[in-house]
C-alpha cells in the first residue's frame, strides 16, 4: 500500500525559474499542511532570496515554519499536542515515535518558546540526514525506515489526509492516546476527497486515564487516580498530569 508518496523535490545548483517555483509550491504544501495560500500570505522576500541563492531550501522551510501563517494556524489555534505532531509531520515527514519524544518537544516549546521548537527539527541530525540543505521535506511513512519503529507507518497514515486534506481542519491531537500508552495505531487509509476512513473521531470519544504518582504530602506515598476525560480535552488533561509529576499507566476508551 503506497498512499503516502515518497517523492523528494530537490533544488539543484543549475536551477531554472520553473524549478524554483516548483520547490516553493512543494514547501508551502508540505510545511503549511496543504492550504490555499493567498498572494498576500506568500513570503515574497524569502522566495526571492531562495531564487537568488541567498537561502537554501532548509532556510526557506524555516522561514515558512516561523511565519505568521504557520503560527496562527497551528501554534495559536491547535491543542499543544496537535501542534507538536504536526511539526513532526510537516518538518520531518513522520509521526512522533513515542511519548518521550512528544514530551521533550512540549517541554522545549513551553520552556524556550515557539521559534526554538521549530529550530529543533530543522537543526536536527535527522533532518540533515534525510533532507540536507536543498530537499523539501516529504513523508517518510510509506516505507520502513532504518531505526524507526514499524508503528510509525500507521501513525503517519493517521496524520496524512490525502491530497485534498488540510491539516488546519483538525485542532485536536489525533495520536495522543496511542502514543501516551505506546499502543498500536489502526491503519486509516485516506479516501477520495482527503477525509479519513469512516470511524468515530477520537475527539467524540471518552477515555479513562489511569495515573500513578506521588502523594503531595509525602513523596514516599504513591496514589493511583482515574480521570474520565472527553476526547477533545485529552491534551490539556495529559499536560496537567505531566506537570504534576504523574505517570500515565493506561488510557482506555470507555464510550
Amino acid at each position: 500500500m503506497s498512499v503516502v508518496l515518497d517523492a523528494p523535490v530537490e533544488l539543484r545548483a543549475s536551477r531554472s525559474p520553473d524549478e524554483v517555483a516548483a520547490v516553493i509550491r512543494a514547501v508551502y504544501k508540505q510545511v503549511l499542511g496543504n492550504p490555499h495560500v493567498m498572494e498576500s500570505e506568500r513570503l515574497t522576500t524569502a522566495e526571492s532570496q531562495l531564487a537568488n541563492g541567498d537561502l537554501t531550501v532548509r532556510e526557506f522551510v524555516r522561514a515558512v515554519a516561523k511565519s505568521e501563517f504557520y503560527r496562527g494556524r497551528y501554534f495559536e489555534s491547535c491543542a499543544p499536542y496537535r501542534f507538536i505532531e504536526l511539526n513532526f509531520k510537516h518538518l520531518l515527514g513522520r509521526a512522533p515515535s513515542d511519548q518521550a519524544e512528544l514530551s521533550q518537544h512540549i517541554c522545549l516549546c513551553v520552556g524556550r518558546g515557539y521559534e526554538a521548537e521549530i529550530d529543533s527539527y530543522l537543526d536536527s541530525e535527522e533532518y540533515q540526514a534525510k533532507f540536507g540543505e536543498n530537499t523539501v521535506p516529504y513523508y517518510q511513512g510509506a516505507k520502513t525506515q532504518v531505526g524507526q519503529k514499524n508503528v510509525g507507518y500507521n501513525r503517519t497514515l493517521s496524520l496524512y489526509q490525502g491530497y485534498a486534506g488540510v491539516d488546519s481542519a483538525f485542532t485536536a491531537a489525533r495520536l495522543v492516546a496511542d502514543v501516551a500508552t505506546n499502543s498500536a495505531t489502526k491503519v486509516s487509509v485516506p479516501v477520495t476527497g482527503g477525509r479519513l476512513g469512516a470511524y468515530k473521531d477520537a475527539t467524540e470519544k471518552t477515555f479513562k486515564i489511569l495515573v500513578k504518582g506521588s502523594k503531595f504530602d509525602s513523596p514516599r506515598r504513591i496514589s493511583t487516580t482515574e480521570y474520565i476525560v472527553p476526547g477533545d480535552r485529552m491534551t490539556p488533561q495529559i499536560q496537567r498530569i505531566h506537570r504534576a509529576g504523574g505517570t500515565i499507566v493506561s488510557i482506555t476508551e470507555v464510550a
